[in-house]
């Protein structure tokens, strides 16, 4: 993987809000993969105490877009399908892994799987993006800027 790239977007998911809000960390990142922890805390909860599936939506989604986007163009979803298996423990930390599985010039299709520890799985999820054929935005700015996106004067 370019290593431009690849620190472009390990800065970006440091700087994201949404990230931050569910306190997401990229561990690791290649070209069409990405792997991203949280941990499980009570305020994710739903009104039966058990995870929302909106909170390992969250996560599932922090995988997708960091490996839809690998390639160092932009890419956007299209369709996510997702299966919710178990509610992790409490405290417990979860991992969501993407794994490109079909790339094509203007889509890709990935396969989602969401763990607690090694193996416990919580949920599978298949998502696929469209392919823009334009650079990410944020390639060529400075490491210690500030960086915004903005939709309508990128283009999207």
């Amino acid at each position: 993987m370019d290593s431009k790239i690849k620190e472009a977007i390990f800065r970006q998911v440091e700087r994201e809000p949404f990230a931050k809000k569910f306190d997401l960390k990229l561990v690791d990142l290649d070209d069409g993969y990405s792997k991203v922890a949280m941990v499980y805390t009570p305020d994710m909860e739903n009104m039966f105490g058990k995870a929302h599936g909106g909170a390992l939506f969250a996560l599932i989604d922090e995988a997708f877009e960091t490996a839809g986007n690998s390639h160092g163009t932009v890419a956007v979803a299209l369709n996510m399908n997702i299966s919710y298996l178990a509610s992790p423990s409490t405290g417990a930390t979860l991992t969501a892994e993407a794994k490109e599985i079909n790339r094509t010039h203007k889509t890709a299709v990935y396969d989602i799987k969401v763990v607690e520890g090694e193996s416990r799985l919580l949920a599978s999820c298949q998502a696929l993006v469209y392919r823009l054929d334009k650079p990410l935005p944020f390639l060529d700015q400075d490491q210690g800027k500030e960086i915004r996106y903005d939709p309508d004067k990128n283009g999207l």
